[in-house]
């Protein structure tokens, strides 16, 4: 659990940090007329004050206004595939830390059950232990009586049922990475076509008649390929800790087989 709380935090902290950018910004002009002097003077404290306001601006409120600017339409669709690929991510994080056993631990105690009380305890043992690895134990211990080859094959079963519950909505957070940056470019593809048909309209090649519109298609790029990062991240991890389980699961079950023959070979 801490390392989600770690990850969380430093998320959270990547995301909605403040970050205050400030520049020191001199400036000085030389007119060439004195008539021009006090105009350009005037100019350059505006361009100032106006590069100081811009400066103090939160990073908070530039990505909310950034945000507000790209639309209501695929922002709200792509602020909607961060919303759902973060809740499954965050839900299977919690799910994966609350699976992870103490395989090493459970080995021994289940071969200490098994010696001192026999299958019965051993399965106490399993009952009373959190994990798929647990359940895993389980399933063999309660099929040792049908023989290790039934009970092998019980292990190696009920360990692929348990693999897809640790895989399980994964997928989707992965259809969501994909999602978010196409619906960014389909907003973008969409208003240069707007653009476009406004010179069609205008007749004239006109900057500002377009500039703004580009702009805003832009944004709804830039906010796809941010919420698949941070998407990224959280789907790595997963398939991280998801490789850990079942590579302890299946060290596990090996180790579960070979007590499983000892335990037979003495009776």
């Amino acid at each position: 659990m801490k390392r989600l709380f770690s990850i969380l935090a430093i998320t959270g902290l990547m995301t909605f940090g403040t970050v205050q950018a400030q520049e020191d910004t001199t400036q000085t002009t030389e007119p060439a007329v004195e008539t021009a002097a006090p105009a350009s003077a005037e100019e350059a404290v505006t361009l100032a004050d106006d590069e100081t306001v811009a400066a103090d601006k939160p990073f908070t409120q530039e990505l909310k206004e950034r945000f507000i600017q790209g639309g209501p339409g695929f922002m709200g669709i792509v602020l909607l595939c961060l919303i759902l690929g973060l809740a499954i991510a965050i839900e299977r994080i919690i799910y994966l830390n609350l699976s992870t056993t103490n395989s090493k631990k459970l080995i021994k105690d289940v071969e200490d059950a098994l010696q001192s009380g026999g299958v019965n305890a051993a399965k106490e043992v399993c009952r009373n232990t959190a994990g798929p690895v647990a359940s895993i134990f389980y399933q063999g211990l309660d099929r040792i009586d049908h023989g290790i080859e039934s009970a092998e094959k019980a292990v190696v079963s009920y360990g692929g049922v348990q693999m897809g519950q640790l895989e399980k909505n994964v997928s989707w957070i992965s259809l969501f990475i994909a999602l978010a940056p196409m619906l960014g470019f389909m907003g973008t593809v969409i208003g240069m076509i707007q653009a476009f048909d406004k010179i069609e309209a205008a007749g004239n090649m006109d900057a500002s008649l377009v500039a703004g519109g580009i702009k805003v298609a832009l944004l709804t790029t830039v906010f796809g390929l941010i919420v698949a990062m941070i998407l990224q991240v959280f789907y790595n991890y997963i398939i991280a800790k998801i490789d850990s389980i079942v590579n302890d699961m299946e060290d596990a079950s090996i180790s579960l087989v070979d007590i499983l023959v000892d335990y037979k070979n003495k009776r």
